[in-house]
């Protein structure tokens, strides 16, 4: 296979990303059209992948019986019913709530109101059936409470009520950590590892995610360098040191992804500088562990308004002569952004300039609801983001394409818990090297499938981490995958008929006529910087809409914008 013929650790100056920042608001009709040019193909090669979809699919069914976890759990309580809405409310809700009386309250009010009954027996699933178990003891406790009659019983019934709620806010609490290890491997590393321990030996890979969902203090930021700092040191211990370090066992072993975010409490545009010298050499030092140890690290992707600061802070990495020979630095890739499709090609100009191969983990993305939300609040004329789902589908597609056309710059990993996107990936590929990736706790039956009959490498996403930094994650999964379009729902659902699960996006998005959904109706005159309308940036390169609106836009026009509820923006978006 060719190589770069530059060397790792170039002086070269790296490619300029102004073409990044120009297509952070593209026009989604436009885009779409060109991402279905580029990722459609021929009708025999689509029939191929439908058949091994239709497999996948068949197969994920037939075990997920025998896999159990958190699959049926989400078919039952996806966030088409009232309950699973309920849950997931609960849940992000408890995060912020410091104090016993008034998660009392929430507790009472929300689980109380659920019709958990109706749900008992519908699944095989043992987790599923515990749950509703619980979930049904604790709202028929709750709802004794409510009764204000002047009945002895019922007066007694308030008391056991009064007396047991701080049980019952402990016993919900432990459920969401029940529900919270489906997700998450382990507290500590070690624990982690031990649980990963079966999975190793069947020959999956990991990475492991320390679960630093955003620094607020310096000290949270220092904790959690220290946890990656140790997690290195861990998971080089027990993989033990490499026969040859060679490309091809670099990426058989276990690895760290890590969120900037999580490495200092201002990581914003604004503290550029500052995150130059506080945040890059705690980067630099885990990345400088990793190669040591000769394990991959990946950067998490995260909000857009972050993306260029993540590249800017990246780019020193890729040019440190201290790293080079290890192409083990990787970056995640969100394919319902916009800029996917540009930041494959700079990645690749990046990677012909300093002679690396760099991993890309390509995701669909994970923050879809903040994002819609941070573009209304900011009155943007467009999205980061596509407004559909099956458009994110079609980019998704696309980024395989361009990700396999340079197996000289990149070393493709592609997660996805979607039968037609591994059945497409498996089709384009060949003989290719790449991997897929899973999240924990997810995706166990069609992965079942995907090693026993592509023989194709797995890598697994595994947070590790304590029960307070794994809510965040959580609600982030619930979100994803309980909404009633996701494909883990509707694999889930057995009345779900299989040639609409695995129908081709790309066809399905070039049959609509109008492709964007807005959301709501943008008002251009309601608020204006000095230079401009507020979606346009002082400085020219788009990282900055956000602080220009928040410092310039006029109070009045801010006041008066429309600002719909974000559950009324899932609603209209179709997701």
């Amino acid at each position: 296979m060719d190589a770069p013929t530059a060397e790792s650790g170039s002086r070269a100056p790296l490619p300029d990303r102004a073409g990044l920042n120009a297509a952070l608001l593209a026009d989604e009709d436009a885009l779409v059209a060109e991402l279905i040019d580029a990722a459609r193909l021929d009708g025999e090669a689509r029939r191929r992948i439908s058949g091994l979809a239709t497999r996948l699919v068949e197969a994920a069914r037939a075990g997920r019986r025998s896999q159990g976890g958190i699959d049926s759990f989400l078919a039952e309580y996806g966030l088409s019913s009232e309950e699973g809405v309920l849950l997931l409310c609960l849940a992000e809700a408890l995060l912020r709530i410091p104090d016993a009386a008034t998660a009392d309250k929430l507790i009472a009010g929300t689980i109380g109101s659920g019709d958990w009954t109706r749900h008992l027996g519908h699944s095989e699933s043992v987790l599923v059936n515990a749950s509703t178990w619980g979930l049904m003891l604790t709202g028929h406790l709750l709802d004794w409470g409510a009764d204000r009659s002047g009945d002895v019983g019922a007066r007694f019934q308030r008391l056991v009520a009064r007396s047991g709620e701080p049980v019952i806010r402990q016993a919900v609490r432990h459920a969401m950590r029940i529900l919270g290890k489906q997700f998450v491997l382990g507290e500590t590393i070690e624990s982690a590892m031990d649980n990963a321990a079966a999975d190793l030996r069947a020959g999956y890979r990991f990475s492991f995610d320390m679960l630093g969902e955003g620094a607020r203090t310096a000290v949270d930021a220092a904790r959690y360098a220290e946890r990656y700092i140790h997690a290195a040191s861990v998971i080089a211990a027990r993989a033990g040191e490499p026969d040859l370090r060679t490309w091809e066992t670099l990426h058989a072993r276990s690895g760290l992804s890590v969120k900037l975010s999580a490495l200092h409490p201002r990581y914003a545009a604004s503290r550029e500088l500052q995150l130059r010298d506080e945040l890059l050499p705690r980067l630099r030092e885990l990345a400088v562990t990793m190669r040591e140890a000769w394990l991959p690290l990946t950067v998490d992707a995260e909000e857009a308004e972050r993306l260029d600061l993540s590249l800017s802070l990246l780019e020193p990495l890729f040019k440190d002569p201290a790293l080079s020979g290890w192409n083990g630095l990787g970056l995640a890739v969100q394919a319902y952004s916009k800029r996917a499709s540009p930041l494959i090609a700079w990645l690749a100009r990046v990677a012909e300039t300093t002679g690396r191969r760099i991993p890309v983990r390509l995701v669909k993305g994970a923050y879809w609801d903040s994002e819609i939300k941070w573009a209304q609040e900011a009155g943007l004329s467009g999205y980061p983001v596509f407004t559909r789902k099956v458009n994110t589908d079609v980019a998704y597609l696309a980024a395989v394409r361009a990700l396999l056309a340079r197996p000289d710059c990149f070393y493709p990993q592609f997660a996805t818990h979607n039968a037609h996107t591994i059945a497409a990936v498996a089709e384009q590929a060949g003989e290719a090297p790449y991997e897929f990736q899973r999240l924990h706790g997810m995706g166990q039956a069609v992965y079942a499938e995907v090693t026993a009959a592509l023989r194709k490498p797995v890598r697994i996403y595994a947070p590790v981490g304590g029960h307070r930094e794994l809510l965040a994650y959580l609600v982030r999964r619930l979100l994803e995958n309980g909404a009633n379009t996701s494909f883990v729902h509707r694999l889930a659902d057995d009345e779900a008929p299989i040639p609409a699960i695995i129908a081709d996006p790309v066809e399905r998005a070039a049959r609509f006529r109008r492709r964007p959904i807005r959301l709501f109706p943008f008002r251009r005159s309601c608020s204006r910087l000095s230079g401009g309308t507020v979606w346009a940036c002082r400085c020219g390169t788009g990282r900055h809409v956000r602080l220009c609106f928040k410092r310039s836009a006029t109070p009045w026009g801010a006041a008066r914008r429309r600002r719909p509820s974000s559950r009324a923006a899932r609603s209209n978006a179709a997701r």
